[in-house]
């Protein structure tokens, strides 16, 4: 097997400076290919609830090195650990940081106790750690560097393949760097250390450290939680950072799409007719739109493979990682291609993953960067059947619909079970929000604004009815909204107000029926939608009075 390379000469003296690491051992910048045989060969952890720490965590398909990597996490750790998850209150943070559930504060002298035991755990058993240097961001001019020091070969590989690596320009990196340290065999004691459980997931923005401590093994952490140190950050350079895709078309008019999970944001942004940004991160700045990734982090769950071609076939690809699915039955790891792991087998986690590089789509932009929009969508799946499937949104509604960040979603699959749930996600990603909310509706609307930029909410729920009554709408149905609002149809285009909601409503729509373009004439019992609407409206108003949205500046707009 090759060797590693050389480490940068300041790098073993950067890590004794920052930790304190003085009797571990590194293995830097591997290669996937050799991160792949020292994943299968050392990772080793819990992969049942009832099994050891020193469990196989990695292993090959029968393509070996040359498909994808099979990676089982802790089975109480297959997602991010949200009530696990906090930021240091340094007193020049604990007034600006958006401190809630999923973002919690954490004492700082209980903060550096814990990393000094973790350190003296690193340094007792003589650890060896893999070291991967990338980037968050692919703008040189303003892309932060992401040192990751960690356990498990598997969140190297998986770090390599989703950020971007060797940037040329960007300035003062030692300085700015952040550095991710990941403990999995380090146990956290809550007494002890402060924290809730035996895992803590720790933002230190006065050291630009990350420390994750204990079995948050999912791979996804190595992602969420540096993407959550990219909204403290940027927004501060008057950067916008966004859980969101963005792609561009034949005209260069880009396009972002904000939407939570099952609201259609992957399936809409995979548009053959425009190249792709990136699926999941992006950061608006005076430059334009950039990917802060250089990959993409698919569920697989039910994946169909005839309705996502370009997962399905990056499924055999090496270098990538497969995460919780298991073989078909009666097939060993070992003796199972690709196309025979069980992509609808949930027994180790609903949450199936599959990372894989940017560039295994087929039509990109170049280097993770485009123009500034020209259209902004937020996205939303209402169950309930009461919002339009689509509505132009001025300024002040914009930054309204965006604090709220809803959707619904449906209760179960049951016989009986139809009422829908709904869902509020500031910013559609408010666990990631390391600010309070209105710092970055703000930043969108002056972006907005400057730019000249459309806002379009689109409904990609149900019509004629709540779910159980309704129908979900059609993607044609959508995608002819979606094209229509890119193409800049609905700019000027006559519209309607519905009364309940404050919303409004185009009349007209190339290719779309006008009878479906007001949701209430989709129902037989008129009577029914209006008292929908405005139990709707009720859960907005609640939701706006419960996070507290007016002290943010925010105006209420339903």
């Amino acid at each position: 097997m090759t060797s590693a390379k050389a480490p940068t000469p300041n790098f073993p003296a950067d890590l004794e400076k920052l930790f304190g690491l003085n009797k571990v051992s590194y293995k830097y910048e591997l290669s996937k290919e050799e991160l792949f045989h020292e994943a299968i060969a050392h990772d080793r952890g819990r992969v049942r609830r009832d099994g050891g720490n020193d469990e196989q965590k990695a292993f090959a398909t029968k393509l070996g090195v040359n498909g994808p990597l099979v990676y089982y996490t802790d089975p109480d750790c297959t997602g991010r650990r949200t009530k696990d998850t906090y930021a240091v209150k340094w007193p020049e943070v604990a007034d600006e940081i958006w401190f809630k559930a999923d973002l919690n504060p954490y004492d700082p002298e209980q903060y550096q106790g814990l990393l000094k035991r973790v350190i003296q755990h690193l340094n007792d058993k003589k650890a060896t750690l893999y070291v991967k240097d990338v980037y968050m961001g692919s703008d040189p001019s303003f892309a932060v560097p992401y040192r990751f020091v960690g356990e498990y070969a598997t969140h190297a590989m998986f770090v390599h393949n989703m950020f971007p690596k060797n940037l040329q320009g960007v300035q003062d990196a030692d300085a700015r760097r952040w550095t991710m340290l990941n403990v999995p065999s380090f146990v956290c004691v809550p007494e002890r250390d402060g924290c809730r459980a035996e895992v803590a997931v720790i933002i230190d923005t006065r050291n630009k450290i990350c420390l994750v401590a204990g079995r948050a093994d999912y791979c996804g952490v190595n992602k969420k939680t540096i993407f959550t140190v990219g909204n403290y950050l940027l927004p501060k350079e008057g950067r916008l950072s966004m859980h969101c895709s963005a792609n561009v078309g034949s005209k260069n008019d880009a396009a972002i799409l904000f939407g939570l999970s099952g609201t259609g944001k992957t399936t809409l942004s995979a548009d053959a007719d425009r190249r792709l940004i990136g699926d999941d991160e992006t950061i608006w700045s005076d430059n334009g739109l950039c990917n802060l990734e250089d990959g993409c982090y698919a569920k697989l769950i039910n994946l169909d493979k005839e309705a996502e071609p370009v997962i399905a076939a990056a499924l055999s690809k090496p270098g990538t990682i497969i995460e919780n699915v298991p073989p078909l039955p009666g097939k060993t790891m070992a003796e199972c291609h690709p196309d025979e792991l069980d992509l609808n087998d949930g027994s180790l986690a609903e949450n199936t993953r599959f990372s894989y590089p940017l560039d295994a789509n087929p039509n990109v932009m170049p280097n993770g960067q485009g123009p500034h929009p020209k259209t902004i969508v937020l996205l939303t799946a209402d169950a309930f059947g009461v919002l339009p499937p689509l509505s132009i949104l001025e300024p002040k509604d914009v930054m309204y619909h965006f604090v709220s960040g809803f959707t619904a979603r449906v209760a179960g699959t049951e016989v009986g079970v139809t009422e829908p749930q709904p869902t509020f996600s500031a910013c559609f990603g408010g666990p990631f929000m390391a600010h309070k909310p209105n710092v970055y509706a703000k930043l969108l609307a002056e972006k907005m604004e400057k730019n000249h930029a459309r806002c379009i909410l689109l409904n990609t729920g149900w019509s004629g009815g709540p779910y159980g009554v309704g129908k979900r709408m059609s993607i044609k149905l959508t995608r002819a909204l979606l094209n229509a609002a890119l193409n800049g149809d609905l700019d000027h285009v006559e519209t309607e107000v519905q009364p309940t909601l404050n919303l409004k409503m185009p009349k007209s729509c190339p290719g779309v029926p006008s009878d479906v373009l007001n949701p209430r004439n989709t129902w037989s019992d008129k009577d029914a939608y209006d008292a929908q609407a405005v139990k709707l409206r009720d859960m907005f108003r609640d939701n706006f009075k419960k996070k507290g949205f007016a002290a943010f500046g925010i105006e209420e707009r339903i």
